[in-house]
C-alpha cells in the first residue's frame, strides 16, 4: 500500500471521485464535538498565515494535520473520472467537502471570484459529461446522506426538516462569513488583516495547509484486513509516550540526571491509574493525556486540542528548559500540579474545592472548567484558601444558574480560556474576587452570569424535569435541603442520608387519581403537564416510590379504596411523611393537610427559586 501526506488541493485537484459505499453508516459529526473544533483549527492556520504575511516569514505558517484516510483506487477509465471507494475517514472527508463548499459561497458572495473558482476546482468536476450526475461531486457521501448532500452542496434553496450535513454547511458559512467581514468574536477581539488578506489566508490554509495521511489499499489482496489492522489492533500510543520521550531526549542533551528524573518526576506517570482511560464527553482518553491538556490550556491560556498536546507541550517546554537547573524547576513544577490534579477525587465535598468537583465537574459534566479548578489549586500560585472559596463559589454559582435557566454552555471551553487570561498576572490574593467581577462583567448571551431578579423571575415557569438531567437535578435539590437545615438551629450541620431520589409530589400521572370530575380543558392540563415538571412540584425521598404510590390522591380518605402497592388507605401525603426527617418535605406536609394544588406548586416554585439564589449567590450587582 501507498501512504503520504495530502494536502486538499492533492486530494482533489483534476477529476477525482471519492465514493462512499452505501453500506457505511451516515453522517454523524455535530458541532460540538468536531465541526467548532475544526473550524478553530483552520482559523489558527490562518492567522498564522495572516502574521507570518505581515513579517514576511511565510515558511513559519504551520500545517494542521487531519487525520488518516483509507481508499481503494478503481482501475482508470478513458474520459472518465477517477474513481476511488473510502473504506474509513468518511466523515472527515464529507465534512471537508462541506467546509470548501461552504467558504467557496461566502467568497462568491462577496465578490472574491478568483478565490472561489480555486475553491470551486476542488468540489466539483465541471466536465459537461458529468453535469446532472453524480461525478459532477467530488466526493458522493452514504446512501442515507445523498440527498442532502446533493442539495446543499448544489446551494438549491432551503432545505425542509432537519440534516446533519445542513447544520453543517450552515456552521461553516456562518463562521467563513463572520471572519471573513472581521466581525469581532465572543472575547470582542477583531481579526487581524484586511478582507482580502483574510480570504488569501483561510483559500491557502484549505487548499495547502490542512494535511491528510491518504492510504492507499489499491492492489492489495484483502484491503478489509489492513483497514483491520490499522484501526483494531496494537495499544495507541499516548501523547504523553511522546512527551516523555522528548523530555528525556532533551535532559540528556542537557546531561542532567535523567534516572532521577525518571524516579521523582516521571515513574508515577507510568502507573495504571495515569494510563487508565476515562471518559471525557464522548471520547476515552488517559487520565495523563487529559491532565497534560489542561495542564497546557492552564498555562497557555489558550485552548489546546487534543490532538496538539505533544506539540504544544514541546513548544511550551523548550525555553523553560535551557539547561539542567531550569529543566528540574519546570519538572518539578508539572509534577506539583500532577499530585493536585490525581487529588481531585478525593477531596472532601465537605469542602469548596470538594464540592465544586463533584458538583461542576462530575456532575455538570463541564470538565472545561478544570484548567482554572486546577489553578486555583495549584501549590505553584500559592492562592489563599479565602480567594479560593470566593472563585470557586462565583463559577459554581455561574454553571448552576445558567443550567437551571437552560442556557448555552457551547462558549465555556473558550470562556475559561478567556477566565484563565484574565488570572495571568493576578495578584494570587486577590484572584478570587478578580474571578467574580470577570463574570459579573460578562454580557454576551453565551457568558453572561444570571442575576437574582432573572432567576427569581424565570425560574418558577421552567420546566426541569425531563429537561434537566436527574443527577444534575439531584445536586441542586439537595444543596437547597442543606441550606434549609442550616437556617434552624434544630437541624444543624446533620449529614444527608445517601441513596436519596427525586419524586414529584403532584404525580406525573395525574389523570389517574388527580383529576376528579369536572376534568380539567385540555388547555389547563397541558398547563399542569408543564407544572409538575418544575422546581416547585420536585422534592427528594429516601426511597424511590412505585407507580402505585406516587400516584396516590393526596390524603388518606380519597385513597382508601387503594389497594395496590402495599401501603392500603395512605395517600401521597402520609407515604411522604415517612420522609419527614428532611426539610423539604416537612413544609408541604405540615402546610398542606387537605390538598396540593396547581396554585401550590407555583408558590413553592418561587420560594424554591428564592432559596436557590441564596445557595448561590449570584453576580455583584454594582458590576453589573
Amino acid at each position: 500500500m501507498e501512504a503520504h501526506a495530502r494536502s486538499p488541493r492533492d486530494l482533489f485537484d483534476g477529476r477525482p471521485h471519492y465514493e462512499i459505499p452505501l453500506f457505511q453508516r451516515p453522517y454523524v459529526w455535530n458541532e460540538e464535538d468536531q465541526w467548532a473544533p475544526l473550524w478553530d483549527d483552520v482559523i489558527r492556520v490562518a492567522e498564522s498565515y495572516v502574521a507570518a504575511k505581515d513579517a514576511k516569514t511565510a515558511s513559519l505558517v504551520p500545517h494542521h494535520f487531519l487525520g488518516a484516510i483509507v481508499y481503494e483506487s478503481m482501475p482508470p477509465v478513458v474520459g472518465d473520472v477517477t474513481r476511488h471507494n473510502v473504506i474509513d475517514g468518511q466523515q472527515r472527508m464529507t465534512t471537508l467537502q462541506l467546509l470548501l463548499d461552504a467558504v467557496q459561497q461566502v467568497f462568491s458572495e462577496r465578490g472574491h471570484e478568483l478565490m472561489a473558482e480555486s475553491l470551486e476546482d476542488l468540489i466539483l468536476n465541471k466536465n459537461a459529461a458529468f453535469k446532472g450526475k453524480r461525478e459532477r461531486f467530488k466526493l458522493w457521501p452514504s446512501q442515507a446522506d445523498r440527498h442532502a448532500f446533493a442539495h446543499v452542496m448544489g446551494h438549491q434553496g432551503a432545505w425542509s426538516g432537519e440534516h446533519r450535513l445542513v447544520e453543517a454547511h450552515a456552521f461553516f458559512r456562518k463562521e467563513a462569513e463572520q471572519w471573513i467581514s472581521g466581525a469581532p468574536d465572543s472575547d470582542g477581539a477583531i481579526p487581524q488583516g484586511n478582507e482580502e488578506l483574510r480570504v488569501e489566508a483561510l483559500s491557502s490554509t484549505l487548499q495547502n495547509q490542512l494535511q491528510i495521511v491518504a492510504i492507499d489499499l489499491t492492489g492489495h489482496d484483502d484491503a478489509q484486513l489492513i483497514f483491520e489492522t490499522l484501526n483494531n489492533r496494537g495499544t495507541p500510543l499516548l501523547k504523553a509516550d511522546l512527551i516523555k520521550n522528548w523530555v528525556f531526549r532533551r535532559g540528556e542533551t542537557l546531561k542532567a540526571d535523567v534516572e532521577k528524573w525518571s524516579e521523582t518526576y516521571w515513574a508515577d506517570f507510568d502507573s495504571t491509574w495515569w494510563r487508565e482511560e476515562i471518559s471525557q464527553g464522548r471520547l476515552n482518553r488517559s487520565r495523563i493525556d487529559s491532565f497534560l491538556q489542561y495542564w497546557l490550556t492552564m498555562n497557555l491560556q489558550e485552548e489546546v486540542k487534543a490532538e496538539q498536546v505533544f506539540r504544544a507541550f514541546a513548544d511550551y517546554a523548550a525555553p523553560l528548559m535551557k539547561d539542567s537547573d531550569s529543566a528540574n524547576d519546570f519538572l518539578s513544577a508539572l509534577r506539583k500540579d500532577a499530585d493536585t490534579f490525581q487529588g481531585f477525587a478525593q477531596l472532601d465535598k465537605a469542602t469548596t474545592a470538594g464540592r465544586f468537583y463533584s458538583r461542576v465537574i462530575e456532575t455538570m459534566e463541564l470538565a472545561a472548567t478544570t484548567p482554572v479548578f486546577l489553578w486555583l489549586l495549584s501549590e505553584n500560585n500559592g492562592v489563599p484558601d479565602a480567594q479560593r472559596r470566593l472563585g470557586l463559589d462565583a463559577i459554581e454559582s455561574w454553571v448552576i444558574r445558567r443550567t437551571l435557566l437552560r442556557l448555552t454552555t457551547k462558549d465555556v471551553n473558550k470562556f475559561m480560556v478567556a477566565l484563565l487570561k484574565m488570572l495571568n498576572g493576578t495578584d494570587p490574593a486577590s484572584s478570587g474576587a478578580k474571578i467574580k467581577t470577570y463574570l459579573s462583567e460578562q454580557t454576551a448571551d453565551t457568558r453572561y452570569w444570571p442575576s437574582d431578579e432573572q432567576l427569581i423571575e424565570q425560574l418558577p415557569e421552567m420546566k426541569l424535569y425531563a429537561n434537566i438531567r436527574q443527577g444534575r437535578l439531584l445536586v441542586i435539590l439537595e444543596a437547597v435541603e442543606q441550606y434549609l437545615r442550616s437556617q434552624s438551629p434544630k437541624y444543624g450541620a446533620v449529614g444527608l442520608p445517601s441513596g436519596l431520589e427525586i419524586e414529584h409530589i403532584m404525580p406525573r400521572g395525574w389523570r389517574t387519581h388527580w383529576d376528579p370530575a369536572p376534568k380539567l380543558q385540555p388547555e389547563d392540563a397541558m398547563q399542569r403537564d408543564k407544572y409538575v415538571n418544575t422546581i416547585g412540584n420536585l422534592t427528594l425521598v429516601t426511597k424511590s416510590l412505585n407507580g402505585s404510590l406516587s400516584n396516590r390522591p393526596w390524603t388518606d380518605p380519597d385513597s382508601a379504596p387503594l389497594k395496590e402497592g402495599g401501603r392500603p388507605g395512605q395517600g401521597k401525603r402520609t407515604i411522604l411523611d415517612d420522609f419527614n426527617l428532611l426539610v423539604l418535605n416537612k413544609k408541604i406536609i405540615d402546610s398542606h393537610p387537605t390538598a396540593w394544588t396547581d396554585s401550590d406548586i407555583i408558590q413553592r416554585s418561587k420560594e424554591m427559586a428564592v432559596a436557590i439564589a441564596d445557595v448561590w449567590p449570584g453576580p455583584s450587582t454594582e458590576v453589573q
